[in-house]
């Protein structure tokens, strides 16, 4: 299998005049001596087609950078988080993992610090009380320490920031400890589990986690905050790259991931493959906040979350965009990604730049209302 059939925007259910705002918004942004993003790519589908993808800019921020390759694999960030979470929910449908059970059913040794309560459900919720990074984390990458000095520290060193299930904080470090979970249950590494069970079956070679197996001349290289710009363990820096992050080192192209959008909305199904049922994604895809008693009203109500996956809130900061789907669910990425997946429309996004997102967030937000609006 290769990626899905492209179409015409009026024969999927798209204004192409209106598609062409967004596309005219992202070549405005990227393009010219003033380019506040590097480069980009928009790729959207409907009803198992896709339009073909555009591409915008350079290949890295370098202002001589060459014009981005369409077979550019841009690096997801922590649009990576779902993916990992989706290898887990295979493991459950298995018989080999529950997420209502204790963390330290599968890490004996989660339990320091007090965290023996925290359920896998937590990890998948952003509830668990795990931070968002290691205190330590500037140093462990200048340090250019393996993936198991990171796992070591958060589950040995790491106290919680609230009992698990009583609030909520972006947590990069429960999908690392989900992550770490995989792994010693399937006995091998997660990239590795990946490729075998997700990226092959489903036909997309130009997707994984880490860089190692993609061609680095592909690599689409993204805009550097300035605190890591010179040194050797950035976004662009071959150590970053390699390490392959469980919430943030994802690579693939907007063709290949357009594969999980359009399996999250087939139930599961991608051709003769049936990856996951019909009852996990709708599972991943829902709000499992309202799961929780002990979590406060507003935040299960304006800051939803599946099991991997942010469903999209209006109100919330990260919304996905004023006119997208309140059922619509996807991810943002630090990198400049967006992906968003709408099963009333049965459409999606996928909205891929360098620029960094604490910059251009808004410019992404305003592409992505232009998508939206042209949904027919």
């Amino acid at each position: 299998m290769s990626g899905l059939p492209l179409a015409k925007a009026e024969e999927i259910g798209f204004d192409a005049a209106r598609l062409q705002v967004a596309f005219d918004l992202l070549a405005h942004w990227t393009e010219g001596p003033d380019a506040a993003i590097p480069g980009g790519a928009l790729l959207v589908g409907r009803n198992g087609r896709a339009v073909e993808p555009q591409f915008f800019g350079r290949h890295g921020p370098e202002p001589d950078a060459e014009p981005i390759r369409r077979d550019g694999a841009f690096l997801l960030a922590s649009i990576s988080k779902p993916v990992t979470y989706l290898a887990a929910m295979l493991l459950v449908e298995r018989g080999q993992l529950s997420l209502a059970d204790p963390v330290t059913r599968y890490i004996p040794e989660f339990a320091a610090h007090h965290k023996g309560q925290t359920l896998v459900f937590h990890l998948f919720t952003h509830t668990s009380g795990l931070p968002d990074m290691l205190p330590n984390n500037i140093e462990l990458r200048r340090q250019h320490a393996p993936l198991s000095r990171f796992v070591e520290a958060v589950i040995r060193d790491t106290p919680p920031l609230f009992p698990p299930g009583t609030n909520l904080s972006y947590q990069s470090m429960g999908t690392l400890v989900a992550a770490e979970i995989v792994e010693r249950i399937a006995g091998r590494p997660l990239p590795e589990f990946l490729e075998r069970e997700i990226f092959a079956p489903l036909g997309m070679s130009s997707t994984a986690l880490g860089s190692g197996s993609l061609d680095p001349q592909r690599l689409v290289r993204v805009q550097l905050a300035e605190e890591t710009a010179d040194g050797d363990y950035h976004w662009n820096s071959d150590y970053w790259r390699r390490l392959g992050s469980p919430w943030g080192g994802l690579f693939s192209t907007p063709e290949d991931f357009a594969v999980i959008c359009q399996l999250m909305l087939d139930g599961g199904r991608r051709g003769g493959v049936q990856l996951v049922s019909r009852s996990t994604v709708e599972r991943m895809t829902t709000n499992r906040l309202d799961d929780l008693p002990d979590l406060p009203e507003p935040l299960r109500r304006t800051q939803p979350w599946g099991l991997g996956w942010r469903i999209n809130s209006p109100t919330s900061s990260d919304t996905f965009g004023d006119l997208v789907s309140p059922r619509a669910f996807g991810h943002w990425g630090a990198t400049g990604t967006l992906c968003w997946i709408d099963p009333e429309h049965q459409a999606f996004c996928l909205l891929f730049t360098t620029g960094q997102l604490s910059k251009s967030q808004w410019r992404l937000i305003r592409i992505s209302n232009a998508v939206a609006a042209a949904l027919m």
